[in-house]
């Protein structure tokens, strides 16, 4: 079952704390834009996991409905972020947008999928100690 209220909900967070997090360190962008880019893909990274984890902390892990989810979040993330980069303060173009920035928010259906895929593997091979 895909629990749609639960995936919105994380969804919103998916996008709100990166967000909330590239504030403290968005100087950065302008004196080190690789060292930026890197900790913000980080940031979605360990976001992703731990959003999955509470997506499933009490179901199957299926890869079907994993990669739904990851997609859902990215398609989210895209929604809410073009409009303040686009029509915001930083006026980027779809073009400059998406190779800067929406691309990364492919993060979290390629993460999803991998971990739906490890989680499989470890139902369908015993565990040795």
């Amino acid at each position: 079952m895909f629990r749609w209220k639960r995936a919105l909900l994380l969804g919103f967070l998916s996008w709100l704390i990166p967000f909330l997090l590239a504030f403290p360190i968005f100087p950065l962008k302008r004196s080190n834009a690789p060292l930026f880019a890197t900790i913000m893909t980080l940031v979605i990274v360990l976001t992703a996991g731990i959003l999955l984890r509470v997506y499933y902390c009490d179901g199957v892990v299926l890869v079907s409905k994993a990669v739904l989810l990851g997609v859902l979040w990215c398609v989210m993330n895209l929604i809410f972020d073009y409009p303040m980069f686009a029509y915001g303060p930083m006026k980027m173009t779809a073009a400059a947008y998406y190779s800067e920035i929406g691309t990364s928010y492919l993060i979290y259906p390629a993460f999803a999928l991998e971990a739906a895929w490890l989680a499989s593997a470890q139902r369908e091979k015993p565990v040795v100690g």
